[in-house]
């Protein structure tokens, strides 16, 4: 299949694109789980709650046993009472880790991809490079290509690009290897230069 490629210069011509990356059905069921493990295997577990062993309460009886009328009860460290342990405690040592085979992920960034293609919110570019550190230029240059709200895929992120790039909102620079489910989902518009375009429907076949 072919696509738009945007020219140093501005002008544009066709390219071939692999239709196995670029064109392939979206499948929600499979981006959706993706997603998920994506954000769960990012989770840390840092939060703890105590359990009935942790309650610094006396382990003596309440009350007796038999003839008060009332419910037995042993501990005040009871997790029915106020102020008891918690019955299943979260600790840091939880794993929140999604497994999600290599196949099924490569096969979800793809219908990203095509989706975003089949939207006209992915744009392939043959290179984008600023000269200067400045981010005026930088700016300059998505005017130029009407962009805002704009994830920009490089092969490798050059020393000019990063500084004049990172102040401005709601743009992002990465590189190919960098690339992730969220990330592609979160912004208007993709916009790849041509050699990561290449590199990653090699990676993604």
């Amino acid at each position: 299949m072919e696509a738009k490629c945007i020219g140093s210069d501005g002008t544009i011509s066709n390219i071939s694109i692999s239709e196995l990356v670029f064109g392939r059905d979206y499948n929600e069921t499979l981006v959706h789980q993706i997603i998920t493990a994506y954000m769960s295997n990012a989770r840390r577990g840092t939060r703890a709650q105590k359990g009935r062993s942790d309650i610094a309460k006396s382990t003596h009886k309440v009350w007796r046993q038999k003839g008060t009328g009332r419910a037995r009860v042993g501990a005040a460290s009871n997790p029915l009472w106020r102020g008891g342990g918690r019955i299943f405690p979260s600790n840091p040592e939880e794993n929140f880790s999604h497994k999600v085979n290599r196949k099924m992920y490569r096969a979800g960034i793809s219908a990203i991809l095509s989706r975003l293609f089949s939207e006209n919110r992915l744009h392939i570019i043959e290179e984008f490079v600023v000269n200067t550190p400045k981010t005026k230029e930088f700016v300059s240059k998505l005017q130029t290509l009407n962009l805002t709200n704009v994830l920009i895929i490089t092969e490798k992120i050059e020393a000019n690009l990063y500084l004049s790039s990172r102040n401005v909102p709601a743009v992002s620079v990465i590189e190919r290897t960098q690339i992730d489910p969220v990330s592609l989902i979160r912004y208007n518009h993709v916009l790849i230069s041509r050699e990561a375009a290449v590199k990653l429907e090699e990676s993604l076949k």
